[in-house]
């Protein structure tokens, strides 16, 4: 442990007094100076942090390298993901030991009708075996690297892939001519990442980004022609984002836009590249719709995901209706809203359709077989696909061929690692391809996972998702990780992870919140946690720490909370309401000057999340709502727990400044003696450092810091 007499004090951050004032409020910003990255100032002060943050973890190191070599002994480092078919290919991706990145493979078909994935022994090559991208190549000479695009056109001669050398997620794309394997001088800068090939391989679509990072326009670049790139869709009102895709069937090319809570889908025949794209349905504020492709019968049909009004009520959990391609106002319904199912998509193949939705906080699958049905099939021919697990997280895998006899599932939980079967469907008959290896005789028997429920203030039952080992009691209090998100309707659901076992092994208790924010629930879960209605977020997680505190499972000297980006922002305004229940808080790319940020519409991203938040710049009571949760407006006189922020240089999506500005507050405020610490990567943006190997020292790292605040190295003896 740190020497108390050589105790080292945090870098004390200069106040420069900045005045903000909205809706007759001022708030007095000491430390926006830290906005300006450029300024030699502040990368002092961020290496000082940096400094300081070692000085106070320094001790763990040999925990830290004990943790990192546990995650790679329990990791096969050589190994090779099941091909998937596409075409007359079968496309696999490699690792390697000592290799920070994969290497992108493929090798041809024997046949028609082969559609058994081929199996090969570690480093034995395939007959045929050709190497379309080897990222560690590309990655040489780099501090990061990121992996955006990477697709093969319909015939299998050109591959389209893009990378990020930086972390700001602005792609460079590039073309490879995979008969010679001559990369084209055809070279794209500063693109979101994606791209999508037309039917004859002589066209690629791409999309860019606005000053504020905003995805707002598609291009399509004609191959070798030397011609500028035409500019197909351009999506003018800052809160929509622009992607582009195709349908499963690769018969269509679709450009879906969304905000929040409108979306829109516009649809040109893959055969016809550049002709017009047309809309499937007019966008209408507040209705969402996706749209896939299906042939029934013979005729071709629009599937429509939706949330419309349907016999007087909107479809909160989503309904599906399905119409003729020619005419997609014609609709009847396949699938109707049900209050307790939230619909989130329907994937179609040649000879099936899959419903992917949600019940009780849990994934489901239901699959129609098309060869069964006669005519339009009605929603009692979707059956489910029963799993072992109760806390299971399941859905398609991959499955990019649209001809496909057997459907790919993906299957885990926390106890068993993740699974890939193969699925027939008229026979139910499964067969496993690939359970993930994990080396040192794991055994899930040896682990236990369970349901609890908390009860917020208002009444409203919490689900929460708990892994332990069978060992470590549950009618005893034991160090505790509570995450936690609830942002954007994003569902955080149970599942297996190496990393984890080095916590669950030292007798820690991991638990997930389902809070509301989150989509676990439906979309009524989502609309309680997000604009004026956001507090519920943080006040079901403060429900779950208690609950979890009241019921025996731990006490506040052993619970850590932990939550990243917009769960950062969870957790900062939860260290403001509840300090006196966590021992340690780690924020990992935390969204804790949301207010400052959102009020910006200059800065990346805000005005698109005006729909998530409210729109605080324009609305009084939006302004006053927010100010009284963000984190960084809310730092009070009070003894905090020890936080440790964690954070990116390069990030475009949460900026580094909102970490680096909360932390100076926070050390400023605090009465407590508990540390104040904030790590800065310098090269890499916002899901952190690239690189497996890095990313391990990284978790190992938090997961060092996590057990000793938990106190799980006292009862571990580590």
């Amino acid at each position: 442990m740190i020497d108390e007499r050589e105790t080292p004090t945090p870098p004390v951050a200069k106040k420069v007094p900045a005045e903000r004032t909205h809706h007759g409020d001022t708030f007095v910003d000491d430390y926006e100076w830290l906005r300006d990255k450029d300024d030699p100032e502040v990368t002092a002060y961020l290496e000082a942090q940096n400094a300081f943050t070692e000085a106070h973890t320094g001790h763990l190191s040999d925990l830290r390298k004990q943790i990192f070599d546990e995650i790679k002994s329990r990791t096969k480092e050589t190994d090779m993901s099941v091909p998937v078919r596409r075409g007359r290919y079968w496309y696999f991706a490699r690792t390697h030991e000592g290799k920070q990145y994969s290497t992108s493979c493929r090798c041809p078909i024997a046949a028609d009708d082969d559609w058994t994935p081929p199996k090969v022994d570690d480093g034995v090559e395939l007959p045929g075996e050709e190497i379309l991208l080897d990222s560690n190549v590309e990655a040489e000479g780099h501090d990061f690297f990121s992996l955006g695009a990477l697709t093969v056109s319909d015939d299998g001669n050109w591959l389209a892939y893009s990378t990020d050398v930086v972390g700001d997620e602005r792609y460079t794309l590039r073309i490879k001519d995979l008969r010679t394997g001559e990369v084209l001088d055809d070279v794209v800068t500063d693109t979101s990442g994606s791209a999508v090939w037309s039917a004859d391989a002589r066209h690629i679509f791409y999309s860019t980004v606005d000053a504020a990072w905003r995805p707002d326009t598609v291009w399509r670049h004609d191959i070798g022609a030397g011609t500028e790139d035409v500019k197909v869709f351009h999506e003018p009102d800052e809160r929509f984002w622009v992607g582009m895709g195709t349908t499963r069937s690769d018969k269509y090319l679709v450009i879906g836009v969304g905000s929040k809570i409108t979306s829109e889908s516009y649809v040109l025949s893959a055969n016809d590249p550049t002709g017009e794209f047309r809309s499937v349905a007019p966008r209408v504020d507040g209705v969402e719709y996706s749209v896939e492709h299906a042939v029934i019968g013979g005729d071709d049909y629009f599937v429509i995901v939706h949330n419309e009004v349907v016999d007087g009520q909107k479809a909160e959990n989503f309904a599906i209706d399905i119409a003729p391609v020619d005419n997609p106002s014609d609709r009847r319904p396949l699938i109707a809203h049900d209050p307790a199912r939230r619909v989130e998509d329907l994937d179609a193949f040649a000879d099936y359709l899959v419903l992917s939705y949600r019940r009780e906080a849990l994934p489901r699958l239901a699959i129609a077989d098309l060869r069964q049905i006669e005519g339009i099939p009605a929603e009692s021919d979707f059956h489910e696909v029963e799993f072992e697990q109760e806390l299971s997280t399941a859905g398609l895998g991959g499955n990019p061929e649209w001809w496909s006899p057997k459907l790919r599932i993906g299957y885990g939980s926390f106890i068993e690692p993740a699974e890939l079967f193969e699925l027939d469907v008229a026979t139910g008959e499964r067969t496993l391809l690939k359970r993930q290896p994990v080396l040192g005789g794991y055994d899930p028997a040896d682990y236990v996972q369970s349901r609890e429920w908390a009860v917020a203030d208002d009444g409203t039952r919490i689900p929460l998702s708990v892994v332990r080992r069978k060992e470590t009691d549950a009618a005893k209090p034991a160090p505790l990780l509570l995450y936690g998100y609830g942002s954007y309707e994003a569902s955080i659901d149970p599942y297996f992870s190496v990393a984890r076992l080095s916590m669950l092994d030292r007798g820690m208790v991991f638990v997930l919140a389902h809070i509301r924010g989150g989509g676990e629930m439906g979309r009524y879960w989502y609309e309680n946690g997000k604009e004026l209605s956001k507090k519920n977020t943080f006040n079901d997680f403060v429900a779950a720490g208690r609950h979890l505190v009241e019921t025996g499972w731990t006490t506040p000297q052993q619970m850590v909370a932990e939550g990243g980006s917009a769960g950062g922002l969870l957790v900062g305004a939860v260290a403001n309401l509840a300090p006196e229940l966590f021992n340690g808080i780690l924020a990992s790319v935390p969204f804790v000057d949301a207010l400052n940020s959102i009020l910006d519409p200059s800065l990346p991203l805000t005005v698109i999340e005006w729909d998530e938040w409210g729109d605080p710049l324009h609305d009084p009571k939006v302004y006053e709502y927010m100010k009284t949760y963000t984190p960084y407006e809310n730092v009070d006189a009070k003894p905090y727990p020890p936080i440790l922020a964690l954070t990116s240089l390069n990030d475009t999506r949460v900026l580094y400044v909102e970490a680096a500005k909360w932390v100076a507050r926070l050390q400023e405020n605090s009465t407590s003696d508990n540390p104040i610490l904030l790590k800065t990567e310098m090269t890499a943006g916002h899901g952190g450092v690239s690189g497996r190997y890095k990313q391990w020292e990284e978790v190992a790292f938090e997961l060092a810091w996590i057990l000793q605040q938990s106190g799980a190295l006292e009862r571990s003896g580590d």
